[in-house]
């Protein structure tokens, strides 16, 4: 199900929202520009990539090019980052970017479904959120989502040096807290059959942002019981805990920000 709006009407406009997509979408053109091809210099390039599997890409092994090193420079890496906060990195353990990186690699993207997926759910969810939490606290709490998002999938996968990308993991804590604020809104999706048509369908939010984290949820256990299955490639647990953190934080703080105030009958 892809979602293409809701009913709840916004008061304010998103700008923060906006600003964020624009520099998700900023970033993206960004790594489109750089070199993605690996040079062939007879031998040359081995040594590199061995090089940068000890250096910016913390024992991943990768191609030595412009792209795969500015995604392991600035994407986040579990257990680089762990040994770097207790001070156990064997390669540079002062880098700056290291710790930045759990910000950062929330704007950074594998693919062109992975942004586009990411920033259709914001552009549908987040104006909502924004309007009801305003824009310096919708800022604070996209970012923490994502923070919260990336120590989330840490905590099931310590020894990880698999870069992990991608805006999924804040946009997740936007849910929550659209499933909190907002239970009986509609989302107007459409389901692609045979890649060509589709079908617009107005659903319960509830039932939409419900049987994605049903999905996610599953779909991450599975990963824990079934270690030798193929690796999907997505990083479940990011999705499950920036939706709780987003869900919680709404219950236990945030609850009544933004409610319309009752009409005054004079």
């Amino acid at each position: 199900m892809i979602p293409v709006g809701d009913s709840p009407r916004s008061r304010t406009t998103p700008w923060v929202t906006w600003a964020i997509i624009l520099a998700n979408i900023g970033v993206w053109i960004y790594m489109l520009l750089l070199n993605a091809a690996v040079t062939d210099d007879r031998g040359g390039a081995r040594p590199q990539s061995a090089a940068q599997a000890n250096a910016a890409c913390y024992g991943f092994q990768t191609n030595a090019t412009d792209l795969d090193r500015f995604i392991c420079t600035w994407g986040f890496q579990p257990a680089e980052f762990l040994d770097t906060v207790q001070g156990e990195a064997n390669v540079e353990p002062g880098r700056v970017e290291v710790l930045f990186s759990i910000i950062s690699s929330v704007f950074l993207h594998a693919g062109w479904l992975h942004i586009i997926g990411n920033m259709l759910f914001l552009w549908v969810f987040g104006d909502n959120v924004e309007d009801r939490l305003g824009h310096f606290r919708f800022l604070a709490f996209y970012l923490v989502a994502g923070i919260v998002a990336a120590l989330a999938q840490t905590l099931f996968d310590t020894s990880s040096v698999v870069p992990v990308v991608g805006a999924s993991g804040a946009v997740a804590g936007v849910l929550g807290a659209y499933l909190i604020y907002y239970p009986k809104a509609t989302v107007n999706v459409v389901i692609p059959f045979f890649i060509l048509i589709f079908i617009p369908l107005p659903i319960p939010a509830v039932i939409m942002i419900g049987l994605w984290f049903i999905q996610n949820l599953l779909a991450g256990v599975a990963t824990i019981y079934d270690p030798a299955a193929p690796d999907s490639g997505v990083a479940f647990f990011a999705h499950i805990g920036g939706f709780v953190f987003g869900a919680l934080t709404i219950l236990l703080f945030f609850r009544g920000a933004g409610r319309r105030a009752p009409p005054s009958w004079r």
